[in-house]
Parts: structure tokens; C-alpha cells; sequence
């Protein structure tokens, strides 16, 4: 086995070894580098890599040292940034239901491009609303991904409906490739796996399914919770996924068995969303019960509860290294915490009604909140600083997302409309597709 190349991954931040086996086939190996900072000693690092990885010769030194100074620089890109309303999408006849490059409540999802705020494709096949939908590319990489010895274009779109079904489609042409079905209620969430193979659904019917994308053949029937899925998670490995459900539980799936590794009980209160970290050694849920949960994914121990909110958690989300977490509320209050040390490092203060969603950008640095006052927030996360407000929505806004590059915004609200927010460099030469069902 020889070493044929080095990639790089911004965000978070580190190098993929491409190694060439005899028989011709490319296997990979990340190199995670979550603590880079324009302070790391470059030299000493090159050294360490080296020493973990014998096939890489003393000549690609200067190689290395090259990527991992684009790699800091990457991690220091659009620390000042002014966001300015690009274009406004408006086309459902019924009011959105959600936006992640997202959906809408007329029975359709749409597919959008960004740079011109054209519909390109209108999938509308269900029965009744599209409620969830996901990319299996969501970061718009331009080459087809080998797992498995089976080669993965990332190309495709699933929805999930109130009709108790997902369809799995052709990203660039419409085509639906297969309709999943065996759901008893209505779908709620769903996500690919990290590899683009499998699609989990959740379900009012208290299950959770995986399904094969080649084939849309049920794999594993995930039962266990008293109440519905509201929120599901593969960890980075794709080997794991996280349920999260109104019985005040969440659970950790083997995605290779479909067998329930672990209960998480703790939470007083229904669940409203959970999520791995990068790493996937701990996951976070949030709760109506005003907290958050760091919990150990080796044991289903709970490791930490993070307190301070005066209403209902409604959403948390890790930054993309994983060493913080951000909670919203329905007290109209954003906190940071320290995941190490359970900390509340920052108060986000400034909305005037409750915050319904809240993201890092893939950098790390800024935060984004979207609240029923019917604006969209940019804060700072060394500082908790407002930097940003996004005016313009006329209803609640529920939704929001930074993409991969951290220069484009978009948000969903109940006034009918995905906007689209980018930053003053992003307006020259942005381009990419959005999802609007």
C-alpha cells in the first residue's frame, strides 16, 4: 500500500490520507485536526503526523506543512463579514414547514438555484405535506465517494411526508428512484448516512427505519420508544444513530444490527432534538424540560446537564469540533457552553420572542438564531456579541443554515419565503443549490 494523495477537509478542519492497495483499490484515512489554531507549532505537528503515519516520507514535508498552513488560514477566513438579503424565493401555495435548503406544506419540494433564485425542480409526488427533506450531498462536493466497493454519486434528495412515506430522488433531474414505505404515521425527520448508502426516517408511529438508497428496501425496523421521533442523528462513522423522542428518551442505535445499544433516561420532559458530536464519543439532547445533556456514547451515561434556561429547549446543536455547544429557548435566549467543563460561556441576548432554531457556522466563530420575532440573528461566539440582525420576514421565522463555506445564510419562515443572505464577497461569485420543500 502506497500513499497516492492528500485532501483536504476545512471543517472541521483535516487532512484525508489516499492510500493505493496492491489491487488497485483507494482506501482513506482522516487525520483530525480540531485543534488547530494559528498558534500551533506547525513543525512539531508535521512531526507527530509522520511518526502515526510511516507511510508518509520525509519528502512530503513541505507538502504537508503547505496544507496544514491553508488549513489555518481556511479557519481564519470571514471573521468580518455584513450579510445582505440576495433573493427571495417565493412559490408554494401553502405556508413552509421547514428549510435546511427545505420544504413546504403544498405537497412539494423544490429545488432551487442560489445564485439566480430560479426554481430548477418541483418533486411533488406526495399525497400530503412534505415535512422533511434531506440532500445526500449537502455540502456540493464534486466527486462520487467509494464506500463499500460501491461507487456513490452525491446526487440525490429524500423527502419524507405526513402521507407516511419517503421518496428518494435524482437531485439534477427530478426522477424519483424509489418511494419507502411501511410507516403506520406520519414522517417527521430523516437523514442520510454520512456515505450517502442508507436513509433513517422517524415517524409519529414511534419507529425509526433504515432503509438501503439503492434498492429503498427496509433494512431494520428501530422499535423501542412509547412516543413520537422527533429528531434523529448518524454519528461521522455512519456506525451509530441517535433517536430522540417525546417519551423523554433518546436512544443509540447499531445502524450494522439495528439493535438499541442504549437508553438515554434522564430528561423530565419531552425530547426536541439530539445530535452527536464530531468525534461521536458523546451526544447532546435538549428538552422541554429547560435543559441540555452531554451524554458518553461508549456507556449512555449522562456526563453533564446544562442549566440556566427559564423555558423549554428547543433546540442545541455542537460547534464542528465539538468542544462547544449552543442551546436555544423559548425564553428568547441563546446560551454557549463549555462541553468540558459544562460552563455557560456566553448569554445571546436580543431577541424579543422565542428562538426556534440555532447553528454554528462550519468556522466555528459565529452563531445564527431564528426566532418567532420574526428575525434571524448572527452573534459572536468568542464573545456573545450581536453582530448581525436579518430583517425582512414577515412571520415567524423557524428555520435557518449557514452553508459549508460560512458566506451564504438561508431562512425559512411562515410568511411563505426562503431568503437567501450572503456575504458582500459571497454576491460576486457564489454558486450551489438549495432545497425548498
Amino acid at each position: 500500500m502506497k500513499l497516492k494523495r492528500f485532501l483536504l477537509r476545512y471543517h472541521p478542519p483535516g487532512i484525508i490520507l489516499e492510500y493505493l492497495r496492491k489491487n488497485g483499490e483507494v482506501e482513506t484515512k482522516s487525520i483530525d485536526l480540531l485543534n488547530l489554531t494559528p498558534e500551533t507549532d506547525i513543525d512539531r505537528l508535521i512531526d507527530q503526523i509522520l511518526l502515526e503515519e510511516p507511510l508518509i516520507s520525509e519528502s512530503r514535508k513541505p507538502q504537508l506543512k503547505k496544507l496544514i498552513e491553508k488549513l489555518i488560514e481556511k479557519q481564519m477566513e470571514n471573521q468580518e463579514q455584513t450579510f445582505k438579503l440576495f433573493k427571495v424565493l417565493r412559490a408554494h401555495l401553502l405556508p413552509l414547514t421547514n428549510c435546511a435548503f427545505n420544504k413546504s406544506g403544498d405537497k412539494t419540494c423544490k429545488v432551487w438555484d442560489t445564485v439566480s433564485g430560479t426554481e430548477l425542480l418541483s418533486l411533488d409526488e406526495h399525497k400530503n405535506v412534505v415535512y422533511t427533506m434531506a440532500f445526500n450531498n449537502p455540502y456540493g462536493y464534486k466527486f462520487k465517494k467509494r464506500y463499500n466497493n460501491h461507487d456513490q454519486f452525491r446526487d440525490k434528495i429524500v423527502t419524507g411526508s405526513f402521507d407516511r412515506t419517503a421518496k428518494i430522488w435524482d437531485a439534477n433531474t427530478g426522477q424519483r428512484y424509489h418511494t419507502l414505505k411501511g410507516h403506520k404515521m406520519e414522517i417527521v425527520c430523516l437523514s442520510f448516512d454520512p456515505h450517502g448508502m442508507l436513509v433513517a426516517t422517524g415517524s409519529m408511529d414511534h419507529t425509526a427505519k433504515l432503509w438501503d438508497v439503492e434498492t429503498g428496501q427496509e433494512i431494520f425496523n428501530l422499535a423501542g420508544h412509547k412516543a413520537e421521533i422527533v429528531s434523529l442523528h448518524f454519528n461521522t462513522d455512519g456506525d451509530k444513530l441517535l433517536t430522540a423522542s417525546f417519551d423523554n428518551t433518546a436512544k443509540i442505535w447499531d445502524v450494522c444490527t439495528g439493535q438499541c445499544l442504549f437508553t438515554l433516561e434522564g430528561h423530565t420532559g419531552e425530547l426536541s432534538c439530539g445530535q452527536f458530536d464530531f468525534t461521536g464519543d458523546y451526544c447532546l439532547t435538549g428538552s422541554i424540560d429547560r435543559t441540555c445533556k452531554l451524554w458518553d456514547v461508549g456507556s449512555g451515561q449522562c456526563i453533564e446537564t446544562f442549566r440556566g434556561h427559564n423555558d423549554e429547549v428547543l433546540d442545541a446543536c455542537f460547534n464542528s469540533t465539538g468542544n462547544k455547544l449552543a442551546t436555544a429557548s423559548a425564553d428568547g435566549i441563546a446560551r454557549i457552553y463549555n462541553v468540558f467543563t459544562g460552563a455557560c460561556i456566553s448569554l445571546l441576548q436580543g431577541h424579543q420572542n422565542e428562538i426556534s432554531k440555532i447553528s454554528f457556522n462550519p468556522q466555528g466563530n459565529k452563531i445564527i438564531t431564528a426566532s418567532s420575532d420574526k428575525t434571524c440573528r448572527i452573534w459572536s461566539v468568542d464573545n456573545g456579541n450581536e453582530i448581525q440582525v436579518l430583517e425582512g420576514h414577515e412571520d415567524e421565522i423557524f428555520s435557518c443554515a449557514f452553508n459549508y463555506e460560512g458566506d451564504t445564510i438561508i431562512t425559512g419562515s411562515k410568511d411563505n419565503t426562503c431568503r437567501i443572505w450572503k456575504d458582500n464577497n459571497a454576491i460576486k461569485a457564489a454558486s450551489g443549490k438549495t432545497v425548498d420543500g
